[in-house]
């Protein structure tokens, strides 16, 4: 999906943004559950924009600062469903912070940030590689198990994100199995406890119905309760098995930031369904 940046911040700020916050139904509750991936200077330059995964550990310092001093709740996964009926008006403020990857740099950048302003997040694992010392995926470091273990006692929630990271939606159904089951044992082998969550990687084909179907088939069967995707947009828990996700990155200023929290960016959503079912047409089909 190939969306001018400058296009999508002067929507979102200057025309969207506005008439949203007039028309909408404000007595809908929607939570923001922004999706991270590095914290790290090592931003990719040679991306677009919209393609970019990196957030710099002074920008997610100025992300987490905003959350705290505008009494945001950071909620665990756990506790989403409970705060969207929860009458507290602070709790209508509630976001979730989740990480894909499994990247070292969450424990060297991104955790310190969050522990000082005592918040929690969800970290979604790609099992291949996180090993007993750091193996590189994407070129960049890995957290370890001990890491993990390490981060679990002091409140991080872990999920599954596959064992090898692959397009599960050019995979048989087996192969998928494979992938959602072996991940999700092996996390909870060596974190001592069950673990519920997956977050699907790559864009999510949210306009296959069949392949959807059948996903959400093998995931309750291997006893996960909800998976993450990449849908953009805020979310009221109707459907746990495709949650929606903001993608947040090192081009969010918070003016920008603000806007994507208070749902201002979820009209992109109808611009990535249109590219999906473009796209669609040309792939194959669930084997």
């Amino acid at each position: 999906m190939m969306l001018n940046f400058q296009f999508d911040r002067q929507v979102t700020l200057n025309l969207l943004g506005p008439l949203i916050k007039i028309f909408s139904k404000r007595n809908i509750r929607r939570i923001p559950i922004l999706m991270y991936h590095s914290i790290s200077n090592n931003l990719k330059n040679s991306v677009h924009p919209y393609y970019q995964t990196s957030t710099s550990p002074d920008i997610f310092r100025k992300h987490m600062r905003f959350l705290y001093e505008s009494k945001y709740s950071v909620i665990n996964i756990q506790d989403f469903s409970k705060s969207l009926v929860n009458q507290d008006r602070e709790l209508y403020k509630a976001v979730i912070l989740t990480f894909d990857d499994g990247f070292k740099d969450f424990y060297k950048q991104a955790f310190p940030i969050l522990e000082r302003y005592g918040f929690s997040a969800s970290v979604f694992l790609p099992t291949a590689y996180i090993g007993r010392k750091p193996i590189k995926f994407l070129k960049k470091e890995c957290l370890t198990w001990d890491q993990v273990r390490l981060l679990r006692k002091k409140g991080i929630i872990f999920g599954s994100h596959t064992v090898n990271h692959f397009k599960l939606y050019d995979m048989k159904m087996d192969d998928i199995q494979f992938e959602l089951g072996n991940s999700k044992n092996k996390i909870e082998h060596e974190i001592e406890e069950e673990i519920d969550s997956f977050s699907y990687p790559f864009a999510f084909p949210e306009q296959d119905h069949q392949f959807t179907t059948k996903l959400k088939t093998l995931l309750l069967s291997n006893g996960y309760k909800r998976c993450f995707s990449t849908i953009i947009g805020t979310e009221n828990d109707q459907e746990k098995f495709y949650l929606k996700r903001i993608p947040v990155n090192n081009y969010d200023d918070l003016k920008m930031f603000k806007a994507k929290l208070e749902g201002f960016y979820d009209w992109v959503h109808s611009v990535q369904y249109v590219f999906k079912t473009i796209k669609s047409v040309k792939s194959r089909h669930i084997r």
